[in-house]
């Protein structure tokens, strides 16, 4: 059941993003760049969560050398219902704004699937979207 409501909050999240991801008309000197927000559940199947430490590890090895450029990392208290039931979860959410590049997908794919295999995740949320991008 749970997997089934998470996909639809999946499928949702997937939608409006599609429906926003129209590069924006920036003013210079503004430039459009992609920027990926990433909600990754802490809680472990069978009790537990991923820890400081573990987190670090899994951002050093994992995320830092497909993104060298530089993300965010912000602590976050996700929840949704479960049945009758609303689940609470200590979330770390990623947000990357990266240039377009052709393999950009595919890090952002290996970020997703190796956090979901190293902490037997069912799914990593992610929110696309396209910004305007200037530094001051």
């Amino acid at each position: 059941m749970r997997r089934a409501r998470m996909g639809a909050v999946l499928l949702a999240a997937a939608l409006a993003g599609c429906a926003s991801h129209a590069a924006p008309d920036c003013a210079p000197p503004a430039r459009a760049m992609p920027e990926v927000e990433l909600f990754f559940g802490r809680g472990l199947p069978g009790g537990g969560m991923v820890s400081e430490r573990d987190w670090q590890r899994f951002l050093d090895e994992a995320v830092t050398p497909r993104f060298p450029d530089g993300l965010t990392v912000l602590d976050a208290e996700g929840q949704w219902r479960d049945g009758d039931t609303v689940q609470r979860e200590r979330t770390k959410l990623l947000l990357i704004v990266a240039p377009p590049a052709p393999d950009l997908e595919a890090r952002l794919a290996a970020v997703i699937d190796g956090y979901k295999q190293r902490f037997q995740q069912q799914a990593v949320l992610r929110i696309d979207r396209t910004a305007c991008v200037r530094w001051h």
